[in-house]
C-alpha cells in the first residue's frame, strides 16, 4: 500500500475486525485433558432406516435388518430403563409422615405424596410392562431360531452379538432392580397414600398395584422370569451356546472396542450359561459334546474376576456359575481356586507393558502428526491412508485397553474392600465406601492410576488434534477397500459361480457388488466378461476404481458383512455349507475382509469411539454405595482404639446424602500428588481432574440427569478450590525454600553437604503448571496462572507481615533477620514472576509496612522506639569492637515490654523447618550487639527517609536530654564545685595534687547519683551521637558501593593504565574503553532511541545519581550543629567559653566535666563495675562532645584535673596510697581516658570547623572524572 492511498474508516473497521480470526496460541504446556468447551458428534447409525433402499439385496437379510432395528430400539429402552434405576434416590425419605391417624393435616399430605410420587410410580409400571415385553420378545426370538426347520440356519454374527445384548440387558436390570430398595421405600409411600386416599378403586388399578409390589418385592424376578420362559423352548441351549461361544470367539480374539462391549461379552457368557444350565441341559455335557468349551470360558473368568455391572456396581461373574444347577467346581479349576490372585487387582503387573506401548506409540504418532502440522499434503495414495488408518485403530485399542484395565481394577477393588485388619491406615469406623476407596489403594497403584490416566488422557489430546486426519484417511481408506474388494477381488468368485452355476453363491456376491458397489461410470459394465462366467481374453478387460472420501451407511455395512459371513459360515440351509464351493484363496480373502471391516464402523464414527475408549466417568460415579448408605446411619469414632459394641465414643450422623470429596476418586488421586510431592507426578495432577469432565458428560448425555451433573459441579468447585489452595501454598513453600537456599551461605552449605546434612531443596516441576491459563472444567476455562498468583500474592503479603511482626516482637538487634527475610521473598517474589503476574515488590513491601498512607512505616515507627526505650539506655559502646553491648550490670531503665511473639508457619518465613533452624542458628549470631551489620541493615531498611525520621526524633530526644536532666544536673554541680580551684605546683608531688583535688571536689565524689542517674543521661547523649556518626558512615558505604554499580552506565570510567612499555597512548585505551562501553551509556542512548520525554528523565535520573557522588554532605556535621543550637539556648546552665576566664574559676562547663573525669577515674575494686562497663564510651563522648560544640576543648586539655595529676606523676613517678586511691592505678586509668577523649576530639574536630558557628550547611562539591580525558 502506497502513503499517498487512501483508507475509508468502514475499510480500517473491517480490517480491525479480522484480526479476531487470528489464532494467538499462548504456548503452554500441554498437561491436561483434551479441552472441549462444545462438544459436537455426528451420528451417522441409521438403525436401518434406510434398508428398503437395498431392495436388490437378498429379502431374508432385509428382514434380519427390520428385525434388528427393532431390537435396538428394545436395547434403547432397556438401557433407559436402567439408568432410570441407577439413579433413583428415594424420594420417601425427604417426604414428611403423619404422625398419627388423628393429625389434621395427614390427607394434605397423602395428596401431596402421591402428586409427587405418582410420575415415579408410573416409570416403575412402564419398566414391569417393559421387562414382559422385552422377554416375550426375546423368547419369541429364540422360539423361531430354534424352530426345527430353521435350527440349521445361518445366524450372523451381528443377530447373535444383538441376543447376547439382550442378555445382558437382563441381567443389568435384575441386580439393578435387586439393589435398589429405595424403589421399593417410594412405591411403599406412594401405595399407602394411594390406598388411604382410595385412588386405586377399580380392580384393574389394585391388580397393577398388586403385581407391581410383587415385581419389585421378589428378588430375582426377571432373570427367573426368563429363565423359565427358555426352558420351555425345545433346544433353546444351542442357540445360547452360539451366542456365548460367539462372546468367547469375539473377547479372545478381541473382536471389541470399547471397555464396555468387553465386558458385556464376560457378562453375557456367565449369564448365558447359567440360563443354560437347568432341569433339560447339563453344561458340563454341552462341554464334553464340545459345543461350548468351558476351559476357555474358565480362563477368562480367572483373568476378569469382577467386571462393571453398571455404573459403580460390579459383579463377578463366575457367581453366575455358581448359582447354577449343574455346578462342578472340578470343571472350573482356575476359578473356583482363589490362588494365584487374578491380574486385574494388581495394576504394577500391567504397568511396564502400558509404559512399552504408549511410548512406541506415541513415538509413531510424532511422525504422522509432524508431518501433517508442518506440510499440507494432498489426499494420500492407499497405502498410506490405509497406514494412517490401521495407526488410529491401534491407537483407539490401546485406550480402550488401558481403560480397562483402571475400571476393572477399580471394579475389583470395590468388590474388595480393605479394612484395619489389612490396612492399619483404615480405621475401624471406616465406612463401607471409604474402605472401598481412600483405603483400598497403595500409594504405588495411586501412582500407577495417576500415569496411566495420564497416558489415556494425553494420547486422547493427540488422536482428538489429528481427528480429521484420522477420519478422511479413514473414509478414504475404508472406501478404497471395500471397493477393490466389491468390483476387483468378488469378481473372480463370481465368475466362478456363474460358470459352474452356483446360484445361490452367485445371488450373494451379486448383491453384495449392488449392495455397495460404487462405479466410475455409473453402473456395473454389462461388457464385464465375468458376468458371462467368462476369463477375460487377450485385451484384459480393465475396471478402474474410483477413490472418494467417503465411507459406507451404517446398513450398507451390515448387508456387505451378513453376506459374506453367510459364504463362510459353517451352518447353511441346506445340507451342504456355501463356505466348501469356494476356493481357499477366495475363502481367505473373504475372511480376511470380514474381520478387518468389523472396526470399520467405529472408525467411521471416530469422536464418539475416541469419547468412549477413554471415558472414565464411572470412576465417580457410586449410586450404589449412596443407595447403600442412605439406609443407615453413619458412625464416627472420636478416639482411635479397638472398638466393641459397648463402644462410648461412638457419634452417630444423619444418614448419608452423598460422599465427601476425601472418598472421591479423582479428588483421591489429585490429592495424592499434592500431598506427596512427588515431582515426577506433579506435572499429571491435572489428569485426574479430567475425570469430572468425564462424569458430567455421562450425566447429560447418557444418564441426562441434571441433580447427577449438579453434584458433579458442585464436587469440582469445592474440589477446585482445595486444588488451587493446595497448590498455591506448596509453589510459594518450593520457591521460597529455593530462594532461601539460594541466599544461604555457600561455605556453610557445602560444608553441610559434606556432613551428608543436605540443606537443598529438592526438585519441583511447577513450571508446566503455571503456565496454564485455560485449564478446561465442565466446559469452563480457568485461568489457573491467575488464581494461583492471587494466592501467592496474599501469601506474599502474609510473608511480609509476618517478618515485619517478628521484627516488631524483639528488639533492635532483629533488623539483620528483618532484611534477611526481606531479601528471600524479594528473590522468592523474582522466581515466580517468571510465569505469574505479581504486584510488584516494592508496592506489597510498603503495603505491609503501613508506608502507603502514613507518613512513616512500622519498621521505621518500631526502630525508633526501640532506639528510644531500649538501645539508648540500655546498651554500651565499645570502640575496641565497634560495637553497643548491653550493659550486663545496673539497668537504668524499665525493662521494655513487647508485644508476644505469635507463631508463624516455617512457610512464611524461611520454607521449611529445616531452613528456619539453619537460619535462626545465623542470625543468632547477631543477638546481643549493634554492629556495622546491623546499622547497614538499617540503612537499607530505612532509606533516606527513615534514616532522617530516625536521626530527626533522635535530635529531639537529645534536645531533652540537654534541657531537661541534664541541665538539672549541670545547674546543680556547678553550684557544688568551689568556687576556684587552681592547678597545684609540680613541688607537691603527684600524691599531694591528688590530695588537693580529692579535698576540693570532696562533693562531687561523695554526690549519690553521680554514678547512676548522671552518667546514665549522658550515657544516652553519647549513644544518640556515636548512632548518628556510625548511621553516616553505613550510609555512605552503600552509596558508594550504588554509584560504582552506576559508574559504567554513566561514562565514569576508571583511567586506564599504561606504562612506557606499552608502546600504547592512554589516549587510544581511554578511546577504547569508551567504545567498550559505549552501549551501555544510558543517557545518551536514549537520547539517540528515546522520545524526549524519555530522554529528559534518563538525564535528571543521571544528573541526581551524580549529586549523590559530588556533594560532601554531612548527616553527622547537621548532628553536632543542631546540637551546638541546643546549648546556646537560655536553658543550657553553662555558658560557652567566653573570650577571658581566669585558670582558676570553676564556672564553665569543661570544669564540671574535669570533676566527673576525676570521679570516674579512681578505680575501684574487684567486685565493683568499672564506668566503662556500666556505661560504655558514649558518656565520654557526651562529655567531649558538648565540650568541643561550646569551644571549651582546649582549656580542658590545659585545665582538666587528671591531666595535670598524669603531667605531676608523670615527673616524680611516685606510686602511694591517698585517702585509700592507689595513685599508680588511677593514673594508668587517666592515661587510656585522655587518648580517648583525643580520639573523640580529633573526630569532632574534622566536623566542626570555623565558619559553623553561623549556622550555614554548606556543600562541598568534588567533582568526578568524566571521559574522555585531556590530557596535556
Amino acid at each position: 500500500m502506497s502513503v499517498s492511498e487512501k483508507v475509508s474508516l468502514s475499510d480500517a473497521l473491517s480490517n480491525v475486525d479480522v484480526l479476531d480470526e487470528l489464532t494467538l496460541p499462548d504456548e503452554q504446556p500441554c498437561i491436561e485433558a483434551a479441552p472441549c468447551s462444545i462438544l459436537y458428534q455426528a451420528n451417522f447409525d441409521t438403525n436401518f432406516e434406510d434398508r428398503n433402499g437395498f431392495i436388490t439385496g437378498i429379502a431374508k437379510y432385509i428382514e434380519e435388518a427390520t428385525v434388528h432395528a427393532n431390537l435396538n430400539e428394545l436395547l434403547e429402552e432397556g438401557n433407559a430403563h436402567a439408568v432410570m434405576l441407577y439413579t433413583w434416590r428415594c424420594c420417601s425419605r425427604a417426604i414428611p409422615q403423619p404422625r398419627s391417624n388423628e393429625q389434621p393435616d395427614r390427607v394434605h399430605i397423602y395428596e401431596r405424596t402421591v402428586q409427587v410420587l405418582a410420575p415415579e410410580v408410573d416409570k416403575l409400571l412402564q419398566f414391569m410392562y417393559f421387562q414382559r415385553k422385552a422377554i416375550e420378545r426375546f423368547c419369541a426370538e429364540v422360539r423361531r431360531l430354534c424352530h426345527a426347520e430353521k435350527r440349521r440356519d445361518f445366524v450372523s454374527e451381528a443377530y447373535l452379538l444383538t441376543l447376547g445384548k439382550f442378555v445382558n440387558m437382563f441381567a443389568v436390570l435384575d441386580e439393578l432392580k435387586n439393589m435398589k430398595s429405595s424403589v421399593k421405600n417410594d412405591y411403599s409411600t406412594y401405595r399407602r397414600a394411594a390406598q388411604f386416599l382410595k385412588v386405586m378403586s377399580d380392580s384393574q388399578s389394585l391388580q397393577e398395584s398388586q403385581n407391581l409390589s410383587m415385581f419389585l418385592a421378589t428378588q430375582n424376578k426377571i432373570r427367573d422370569t426368563v429363565k423359565d420362559a427358555l426352558e420351555k423352548i425345545n433346544g433353546y441351549e444351542d442357540l445360547l451356546a452360539d451366542v456365548v461361544n460367539i462372546c468367547v470367539h469375539m473377547f479372545e480374539t478381541r473382536m471389541y472396542l470399547t471397555p464396555c462391549e468387553k465386558h458385556m461379552l464376560v457378562k453375557v457368557m456367565g449369564f448365558g450359561l447359567f440360563l443354560m444350565d437347568s432341569e433339560v441341559c447339563n453344561i458340563n455335557r454341552l462341554d464334553q459334546k464340545k459345543k461350548i468349551r468351558l476351559d476357555r470360558i474358565d480362563r477368562i473368568f480367572k483373568n476378569l474376576e469382577v467386571v462393571p455391572l453398571f455404573g459403580d456396581m460390579q459383579i463377578a461373574p463366575f457367581n453366575y456359575i455358581k448359582r447354577s444347577k449343574h455346578y462342578d467346581p472340578n470343571k472350573w479349576p482356575l476359578s473356583s481356586s482363589p490362588n494365584p490372585p487374578s491380574p486385574q487387582a494388581d495394576l504394577m503387573v500391567h504397568l511396564p507393558q502400558i509404559r512399552e506401548e504408549h511410548q512406541n506409540y506415541i513415538s509413531e504418532l510424532a511422525r504422522y502428526s509432524n508431518e501433517v502440522t508442518t506440510t499440507f499434503k494432498e489426499a494420500g495414495s492407499d497405502s498410506e491412508n490405509k497406514a494412517v488408518t490401521e495407526l488410529c485403530l491401534r491407537g483407539l485399542q490401546l485406550l480402550s485397553s488401558w481403560c480397562s484395565v483402571l475400571t476393572e481394577l477399580c471394579s475389583w477393588k470395590l468388590l474388595h474392600p480393605t479394612d484395619h485388619t489389612i490396612n492399619a491406615r483404615c480405621p475401624p469406623e471406616a465406612e463401607e465406601y471409604e474402605r472401598a476407596t481412600r483405603y483400598n489403594y497403595t500409594s504405588e497403584e495411586k501412582f500407577a492410576m495417576i500415569e496411566v490416566i495420564a497416558m489415556i488422557k494425553g494420547l486422547q489430546v493427540l488422536m482428538a488434534r489429528m481427528e480429521t486426519v484420522f477420519a478422511d484417511a479413514a473414509r478414504r481408506s475404508i472406501y478404497a477397500e471395500l471397493q477393490d474388494f466389491v468390483q476387483l477381488v468378488l469378481r473372480e468368485p463370481l465368475r466362478k459361480a456363474i460358470k459352474n452355476k452356483k446360484d445361490l453363491i452367485r445371488s450373494i456376491i451379486v448383491s453384495v457388488r449392488e449392495t455397495c458397489g460404487d462405479w466410475a461410470r455409473g453402473c456395473e459394465p454389462q461388457q464385464d466378461p465375468a458376468l458371462k462366467g467368462k476369463k477375460d481374453g487377450e485385451a484384459s478387460f480393465t475396471i478402474k476404481v474410483p477413490r472418494r472420501n467417503v465411507g459406507p451407511s451404517s446398513t450398507q455395512l451390515y448387508m456387505v458383512r451378513t453376506q459374506l459371513e453367510a459364504l463362510i459360515s459353517d451352518k447353511s440351509g441346506g445340507r451342504r455349507t456355501l463356505r466348501k464351493d469356494l476356493d481357499a484363496a477366495t475363502l481367505h480373502q473373504i475372511e480376511s475382509f470380514h474381520r478387518t471391516s468389523f472396526y470399520w464402523a467405529y472408525l467411521l464414527n471416530l469422536p464418539d469411539s475416541l469419547q468412549k475408549c477413554c471415558d472414565l466417568s464411572q470412576l465417580w460415579y457410586r449410586e450404589f454405595y449412596l443407595e447403600m448408605t442412605m439406609g443407615k446411619k453413619v458412625n464416627k469414632c472420636m478416639v482411635r482404639h479397638q472398638h466393641n459394641e459397648e463402644c462410648n465414643d461412638l457419634v452417630t450422623m444423619e444418614k448419608r446424602i452423598q460422599f465427601p470429596i476425601e472418598m472421591s476418586m479423582p479428588w483421591i488421586l489429585t490429592e495424592h500428588i499434592l500431598r506427596t510431592k512427588e515431582p515426577a507426578m506433579m506435572e499429571y495432577v491435572l489428569y485426574p481432574l479430567d475425570l469430572y469432565n468425564d462424569s458430567a458428560q455421562y450425566a447429560l448425555t447418557v444418564f441426562k440427569k441434571q441433580f447427577l451433573y449438579d453434584e458433579v459441579e458442585a464436587e469440582v468447585n469445592l474440589c477446585f478450590d482445595q486444588f488451587v489452595y493446595k497448590l498455591s501454598e506448596q509453589v510459594y513453600a518450593y520457591y521460597k525454600q529455593l530462594a532461601a537456599s539460594m541466599l544461604l551461605d555457600k561455605r556453610y552449605r557445602a560444608e553441610c553437604l559434606s556432613r551428608g546434612a543436605g540443606v537443598g531443596v529438592g526438585p519441583g516441576r511447577y513450571a508446566s503448571l503455571l503456565k496454564q491459563r485455560h485449564v478446561a472444567l465442565l466446559g469452563r476455562h480457568v485461568d489457573l496462572c491467575a488464581l494461583v498468583a492471587q494466592r501467592i500474592n496474599s501469601d506474599m503479603h502474609r510473608a511480609l507481615d509476618a517478618a515485619i511482626a517478628k521484627f516488631e516482637a524483639g528488639d533492635i538487634t532483629g533488623v539483620v533477620e528483618l532484611e534477611g527475610l526481606i531479601a528471600v521473598n524479594r528473590l522468592c517474589h523474582k522466581l515466580l514472576s517468571r510465569y505469574l503476574t505479581l504486584d510488584d515488590f516494592e508496592a506489597v513491601l510498603r503495603e505491609s509496612d503501613h508506608g502507603v498512607l502514613a507518613p512513616y512505616g512500622r519498621v521505621t515507627l518500631h526502630v525508633f522506639w526501640e532506639l528510644n526505650y531500649d538501645f539508648l539506655p540500655n546498651y554500651c559502646y565499645n570502640a575496641a569492637t565497634a560495637r553497643f553491648v548491653k550493659c550486663r550490670g545496673i539497668q537504668f531503665a524499665a525493662n521494655v515490654q513487647r508485644e508476644r511473639p505469635q507463631q508463624y508457619g516455617h512457610a512464611l518465613l524461611w520454607g521449611s523447618k529445616q531452613l528456619s533452624l539453619v537460619y535462626s542458628a545465623q542470625y543468632t549470631q547477631y543477638n546481643g550487639f549493634v554492629g556495622a551489620a546491623h546499622l547497614h541493615a538499617l540503612v537499607r531498611l530505612l532509606g533516606y527517609q527513615g534514616v532522617a525520621v530516625v536521626v530527626g526524633e533522635l535530635l529531639g530526644v537529645a534536645r531533652g536530654l540537654l534541657h531537661g536532666s541534664l541541665a538539672q544536673f549541670t545547674r546543680a554541680l556547678l553550684a557544688a564545685l568551689p568556687r576556684h580551684c587552681r592547678l597545684p605546683r609540680y613541688d607537691y608531688g603527684s600524691n599531694g595534687v591528688l590530695g588537693y583535688y580529692h579535698a576540693q571536689l570532696t562533693d562531687i565524689v561523695q554526690y549519690p547519683d553521680a554514678k547512676t542517674e548522671l552518667f546514665h543521661a549522658f550515657r544516652e547523649l553519647g549513644n544518640i551521637i556515636l548512632f548518628c556518626m556510625l548511621i553516616e558512615q553505613a550510609l555512605s558505604q552503600e552509596e558508594v558501593t550504588d554509584l560504582l554499580h552506576a559508574a559504567p552506565f554513566q561514562n565514569i570510567l576508571p583511567r586506564p593504565y599504561s606504562t612506557v612499555a606499552d608502546g600504547d597512548k592512554p589516549e587510544s585505551k581511554q578511546k577504547r574503553l569508551e567504545a567498550k562501553y559505549a552501549s551501555l551509556q544510558i543517557v545518551h542512548n536514549v537520547d539517540k532511541y528515546g522520545t524526549a520525554k524519555q530522554g529528559q528523565l534518563s538525564r535528571e535520573g543521571d544528573l541526581l545519581t551524580r549529586e549523590r557522588l559530588c556533594c560532601g554532605l554531612s548527616l553527622f556535621g547537621v548532628v553536632l550543629r543542631r546540637l551546638r543550637t541546643c546549648l546556646a539556648a537560655p536553658a543550657w546552665p553553662a555558658p560557652p567559653a567566653a573570650h577571658h576566664a581566669h585558670t582558676d574559676d570553676t564556672n564553665e562547663f569543661h570544669r564540671l566535666w574535669s570533676a566527673l573525669q576525676f570521679l570516674y577515674c579512681i578505680p575501684v575494686g574487684d567486685t565493683q563495675f568499672t564506668v566503662e562497663e556500666l556505661f560504655g564510651e558514649g558518656l565520654h563522648w557526651a562529655g567531649c562532645t558538648i565540650i568541643a560544640l561550646l569551644g571549651q576543648q582546649r582549656r580542658f586539655e590545659a585545665l582538666d584535673f587528671c591531666y595535670h595529676i598524669l603531667r605531676v606523676q608523670r615527673v616524680d613517678g611516685k606510686d602511694e596510697l591517698v585517702k585509700g586511691i592507689p595513685l599508680k592505678r588511677m593514673v594508668d586509668r587517666i592515661r587510656r581516658f585522655q587518648v580517648l577523649n583525643s580520639q573523640i576530639f580529633g573526630v569532632l574536630s574534622r566536623q566542626l570547623s570555623a565558619d559553623d558557628a553561623a549556622g550555614v550547611e554548606h556543600v562541598r562539591c568534588f567533582p568526578p572524572p568524566q571521559a574522555p580525558l585531556t590530557l596535556n
